[in-house]
């Protein structure tokens, strides 16, 4: 829904048979997920963490903002084989490739995957990601925060808000912390589902369509949250889930000793994570009313799938 994806071969004496991957911006008339797709810096993003980090990221081999040849801007990627835990059904139900991995490999993938975080906060140069700073005033968290207030308002334009969102957003100012920390440069998406890996290696580190200029925590908090998110809908099916895979305390543990930096705030974090997600899942929820799939309820808060959740971190009680 945010992006229409092509894989194909290119067959060419120089150079030899090359497996790519296309990333086309979604159609403007198919009620899109996000209100702008820059394909131009999505590909400029790739690029700049392949010069300055060791984070495996695709090899992007060409950009095309004319629309005229395939019907919307593009870019190609050479494309990386192995694996990704899956959203559907979810990897943290049972019979996924990583709900029936051994403690030691969930262990392993864990850690590197924390790991590719780390280094893409330090190894980054601030000087060359302004391109990625969100528009506004303040420092880079109220500016953060601003894209995602636009983003909402964008969302239930001409339709019912959501109280429950309004009411997180009213809890964040609750918790804003006192010293937020200086911007590196984020993932945006920043979660397993996203990484390709070679057995519990990572080898290719996808959708950098939400990057961005913020705290650590940005990232940390999604990266926690958006885990939860498929364990708490594991559990409410009456399965286990994964409890101890990609706990918070072993998150910001993980990441502490791995940095130096110690993840601070991380109620407000995971909040805002939650919230972030929110404001996608009413927008997916409102597409499908728009394509006649499902109704509008009474009370548009029961469109966000993890209503209960956020609810709950609102008044506080989620993490007990």
């Amino acid at each position: 829904m945010s992006s229409e994806t092509l894989l194909f071969d290119v067959e060419h004496p120089r150079p030899p048979l090359r497996a790519c991957v296309s990333r086309l911006a979604a159609d403007p008339a198919a009620y899109t997920v996000f209100p702008e797709y820059d394909m131009a810096r999505q590909y400029r993003t790739l690029r700049l963490v392949a010069e300055h980090t060791d984070v495996p990221v695709p090899r992007v081999l060409w950009l095309e903002e004319d629309p005229g040849p395939l019907g919307a801007p593009f870019f190609v990627m050479e494309r990386a084989p192995g694996r990704v835990p899956p959203d559907v059904m979810p990897y943290t139900y049972e019979r996924s490739w990583l709900h029936t991995a051994s403690d030691a490999e969930c262990e392993h993938l864990e850690a590197a995957t924390i790991g590719l975080l780390g280094r893409l906060h330090d190894q980054v140069p601030l000087t060359e990601a302004e391109f990625l700073a969100s528009p506004g005033d303040g420092d880079a968290l109220r500016r953060h925060v601003g894209t995602q207030r636009a983003y909402y308002h964008w969302v239930i334009d001409g339709l019912a808000p959501s109280p429950l969102i309004e009411a997180a957003f009213e809890r964040l100012e609750q918790l804003w912390p006192h010293e937020p920390g200086e911007p590196v440069l984020n993932w945006g998406d920043a979660r397993i589902g996203n990484v390709v890996y070679d057995g519990v290696d990572p080898v290719a580190v996808l959708d950098w369509e939400m990057a961005a200029l913020a705290p650590r925590e940005v990232d940390l908090g999604w990266t926690v949250y958006l885990h939860r998110f498929f364990h708490d809908l594991t559990v409410a099916s009456g399965q286990r889930g994964l409890p101890d895979f990609l706990r918070r305390d072993r998150v910001e543990a993980r990441y502490a000793d791995l940095t130096g930096h110690t993840p601070r705030d991380m109620d407000f974090y995971t909040l805002y994570a939650a919230l972030r997600h929110a404001i996608v899942m009413l927008r997916i929820a409102y597409r499908r009313a728009h394509f006649g799939e499902a109704a509008v309820p009474s009370e548009p808060d029961t469109l966000i799938l993890h209503h209960g959740s956020l609810r709950a971190m609102v008044q506080g009680g989620y993490w007990d």
